[in-house]
C-alpha cells in the first residue's frame, strides 16, 4: 500500500486510466443525465466503483465525494475527504478525443492537500502536494510570466466573454478552450496558457485537484468574487474559478463585475 496520500492517488489514477481505456476499446454505452447534465457511460461508473473501493479501503476514515456516486451527509463529518471526478470531459471521451482526464484529490478541513489529474491517452500525469510544488510527469511546473491582460492567452468558454461580466469592455486577451476543466487548470499551471476563467458554479470534483496543482505552480486561485476556495461544502460547488499569476489575477479581478 502506498505510504503517502499522493502516491495512493497516483496509483489509483493510473488504474482508472486502464479501466477507462478498456471500456472505450470494447465500445461505449452512452446515457444522458437528467436536466441536460451531459452524457455518462459504463466507463464512468466502472472507474468510479474501482476508485471508491481502492481509495476507501486504503483510507477507511476518509469521506467520499464523486460525480458518479450518490452524495450523503457522511462526508461532512470527516476530517479528510476524497473528491473525485472519474472521467472529466466525458463528451470528449465519447467523441474519441484525447482531452479527458481523471481528477482525484484529498481535502482536509476544506483545503486540498493532494491532487492528481491524469490524461491516459496523452500520458500526462499532473500532481501536487500542498507546499511541495506541482509536477507533470515528474517535471516541475510554473505559471507563465505574462502580466498584461491584453496580451494574455486565457482558457474560457464563450459565455464568459459576455459583456455583462466585465466593466467597460471585455479585455482584449486571446481566448481558447479545452473540454476538461481539470485539464484547463493544469495547462495554466504548466504555463501553456496564462489564466483560466469560469463564472458558472463549478462542481468541486471538477476543480479540487486542478486548483491545488495551479496554486503549487504559483498561481492565485479564487472564485469569481475573489474569495478563497473551500471544499467539501454541503452543496459541493464554488462560485466559479479565476486563476492566474498574482499580477494578472489582479488585473482580471479589477475588470470583473460583481454579481452578488
Amino acid at each position: 500500500m502506498p505510504e503517502s496520500d499522493l502516491d495512493l492517488l497516483i496509483d489509483a489514477a493510473r488504474q482508472a486510466g486502464e479501466i477507462a481505456l478498456y471500456h472505450k476499446a470494447k465500445g461505449l454505452e452512452v446515457e444522458h443525465k437528467p436536466d441536460d447534465a451531459g452524457p455518462v457511460t459504463q466507463a464512468d461508473f466502472a472507474v468510479d466503483k474501482a476508485l471508491r473501493e481502492a481509495l476507501t479501503a486504503a483510507r477507511p476514515g476518509y469521506g467520499w465525494l464523486s460525480e458518479e456516486t450518490r452524495d450523503t451527509p457522511d462526508r461532512l463529518g470527516r476530517n479528510r475527504v476524497f473528491i473525485v471526478d472519474p472521467i472529466d470531459g466525458t463528451r470528449s471521451f465519447v467523441n474519441g478525443e484525447t482531452t479527458w482526464a481523471h481528477s482525484l484529490a484529498v481535502v482536509e478541513q476544506g483545503i486540498v492537500t493532494q491532487g492528481v489529474v491524469y490524461l491516459p491517452e496523452m500520458d500526462l500525469l499532473y500532481s501536487a502536494a500542498r507546499t511541495r510544488g506541482a509536477f507533470c510527469n515528474g517535471e516541475p511546473l510554473s505559471v507563465s510570466a505574462i502580466t498584461d491582460i491584453h496580451a494574455a492567452r486565457i482558457l474560457a468558454t464563450k459565455p464568459n466573454m459576455d459583456p455583462k461580466h466585465w466593466r467597460d469592455a471585455v479585455p482584449g486577451f486571446a481566448r481558447s478552450h479545452r473540454p476538461s476543466l481539470a485539464y484547463r487548470l493544469c495547462l495554466v499551471a504548466q504555463g501553456k496558457y496564462d489564466a483560466m476563467l469560469t463564472f458558472r458554479p463549478s462542481w468541486e470534483w471538477d476543480i479540487a485537484a486542478g486548483t491545488l496543482i495551479l496554486s503549487e505552480a504559483g498561481a492565485t486561485v479564487t472564485d469569481r468574487h475573489g474569495s478563497t476556495l473551500r471544499f467539501n461544502n454541503a452543496l459541493p460547488q464554488t462560485a466559479g474559478v479565476v486563476a492566474a499569476s498574482d499580477e494578472l489575477h489582479g488585473q482580471i479581478a479589477e475588470r470583473l463585475v460583481y454579481t452578488g
